[in-house]
């Protein structure tokens, strides 16, 4: 087995979300924008979205060089599930600011995971 890194992972949690937000294809929008601008990553095409009905939320998947941006909301709960993986070790985006502000996010919790350590 090899000791590289094959990238680092972040689960995110955002509660007590506006859910206006967590059902807006434009304010999501403007979420995945942030967080690929503001950590310098590259799409490969554009973000795929599938809002389900009332009172339901939001799924949204974009593809990147670096891997991949996932976000699943559920409005009724005020509540909102990021996933983001990047292939090489980066620094982590602000999560707990941008999604106060982007999202009203009361309470933002962040897991970060190391993948593909060896011996871990």
């Amino acid at each position: 087995m090899s000791d590289v890194s094959t990238g680092q992972a972040w689960a995110v949690d955002a509660y007590g979300c506006r859910p206006e937000g967590l059902r807006s294809l434009d304010v999501l929008a403007r979420v995945f924008d942030a967080v690929v601008r503001e950590a310098a990553l590259r799409p490969l095409r554009a973000p795929v979205w599938h809002a389900f009905p009332a009172p339901g939320g939001v799924t949204g998947f974009l593809l990147l060089q670096e891997s991949h941006l996932a976000v699943h909301t559920f409005p009724e709960r005020g509540f909102a599930a990021f996933d983001l993986y990047c292939c090489r070790a980066r620094a982590p985006w602000a999560w707990e600011a941008r999604l106060a502000t982007l999202l009203g996010a009361e309470r933002v919790v962040v897991r970060e995971l190391a993948r593909g350590e060896a011996g871990r």
